[in-house]
């Protein structure tokens, strides 16, 4: 790895301004990082090159063990696969099955939101409560349930009924969610193109099932699925946005501040990594409760901090700094400064487990299906989350007593933002040009 470094400096340089994926304040960090993780995410990239061209332009198939078939677009090498697979039948299918799995991913996230909130309405669990019964109300409305003299737990459970019902239905009836949530316009259209989906699970499955050797093979039939999964993806984006903010509050205007300098080496320093905001708003709010025990440690307090998607669930409610994003959370660790990283799902990468290994920072895995080796793991669940979140801190805690000053390094100065820019923030805003119209000069 050394000769990487030596060799491959210019990477550092070229790579982040091209690609906009670091700026330059953090090029200190990858050479510390080189120094003493002795691998840095570009020069791990560096020493793929040349990547498959093949797979670059998505003519790789490996839907079968006949192949991998690669197509030769430009040379007059192969046209077809063994199969007979044309190279758009190709791009099409592997296209198909990366929506499935984006689609896959946001709408367990909202089941796995929809769920919390059923199980707060029947009074199964104490660790959450509903912080916007308005909003829920609003929702309700939107799904066409009906909410006048009902008790707020009646109404939520109704909303989480309807919202689990999508992922499951068997009627041929469209999906609540997309209907309740698509344009009038652009719904009717999706609706003669055949896309609208009844569930979740059946369009997922079939996707699976048609891009499998020896099924679909019509690239334009392959991209109407695309477009279905389009929808799937969108149901569980907007339910998992609209039902966090029933249980978390919808997001205001706030302000904050972001960059790896938030990281600040006079506290505990832990960063919360990933997309689901279930446990992260624990470990703010215990944050707060085991404050003193850090200064017992000699700390200032407990910083917490942001990274990804999670970060931002954290940010935009509670002004929870914002240290970095997915391409940056390794730097995050080399700050040597940080005593935990928290992970729930997605955007995670396995390497942080060999970058916290270098330093005293405890890399903590934490939902049931994400597991990382060398990781500790606190298994989380609804009905533990306070348990998890204290257990966590904890851990961080005694993760500070480990620190070595003389290897912390923190870039730059914080930078101020604001966040919280909810839908309903905005339409606040627009109602100062027409209180009586809010979005009629702004509809497209």
């Amino acid at each position: 790895m050394g000769d990487i470094l030596k060799d491959k400096e210019r990477v550092w340089d070229n790579k982040s301004n091209d690609f906009g994926l670091l700026p330059p304040s953090n090029v200190e960090l990858l050479k510390k990082q080189a120094k003493e993780v002795k691998t840095t995410s570009l020069q791990r990239l560096a020493l793929q090159e040349p990547q498959c061209g093949f797979g670059e332009l998505g003519v790789c198939c490996r839907m079968c063990y006949m192949g991998p078939c690669r197509i030769d677009i430009f040379d007059g090498g192969p046209r077809v696969g063994v199969c007979g697979a044309t190279a758009d039948t190709i791009v099409a299918r592997n296209l198909l099955r990366e929506t499935v799995g984006g689609a896959a991913a946001h709408t367990e996230h909202a089941m796995d939101i929809a769920e919390v909130l059923k199980e707060v309405a029947e009074g199964k669990i104490s660790t959450y409560t509903i912080k916007d019964e308005e909003k829920l109300k609003r929702v309700a409305e939107n799904l066409g349930i009906k909410t006048e003299g009902k008790d707020i737990k009646e109404i939520a459970k109704e909303v989480a009924e309807i919202s689990l019902e999508d992922f499951k239905r068997l009627e041929r009836e469209p999906a609540v969610w997309i209907k309740a949530y698509t344009p009038k316009s652009s719904y009717e259209q999706l609706e003669k193109l055949g896309v609208i989906p009844h569930n979740v699970w059946r369009p997922i499955m079939n996707a699976m099932h048609r891009t499998s050797m020896g099924n679909d093979a019509d690239p334009v039939n392959i991209m109407l699925a695309d477009l279905q999964m389009g929808l799937i993806d969108g149901l569980g984006l907007t339910m998992a946005t609209e039902l966090s903010d029933v249980i978390f509050g919808t997001p205001k205007p706030i302000k904050s501040k972001a960059n790896l300098a938030v990281i600040d080496p006079d506290y505990v320093n832990i960063a919360v990594h990933g997309h689901n905001p279930l446990l992260s708003e624990k470990i703010v709010e215990w944050a707060e409760k085991l404050n003193d025990k850090a200064k017992s440690l000699g700390a200032k307090g407990i910083n917490i901090v942001g990274v990804c998607c999670t970060g931002n669930e954290v940010l935009m409610r509670h002004g929870v700094p914002l240290a970095a994003n997915e391409f940056q959370a390794e730097l995050a660790i080399v700050t040597g400064a940080l005593e935990a990283m928290v992970v729930d799902y997605q955007c995670i990468w396995p390497i942080l487990s060999d970058v916290a290994s270098c330093y005293h920072t405890k890399l903590i895995t934490t939902m049931p299906f994400v597991k990382i080796p060398g990781a500790i793991h606190i298994e989380y669940s609804p009905e533990k989350a306070d348990e998890v979140a204290q257990k966590v801190i904890e851990t961080a805690l005694e993760a500070y007593k480990q620190r070595e000053p003389s290897r912390v390094f923190i870039p730059d100065s914080p930078e101020e933002i604001i966040a919280g820019f909810s839908v309903e923030a905005l339409i606040e805003v627009l109602k100062k040009v027409n209180h009586e119209d809010r979005l009629r000069d702004w509809k497209i």
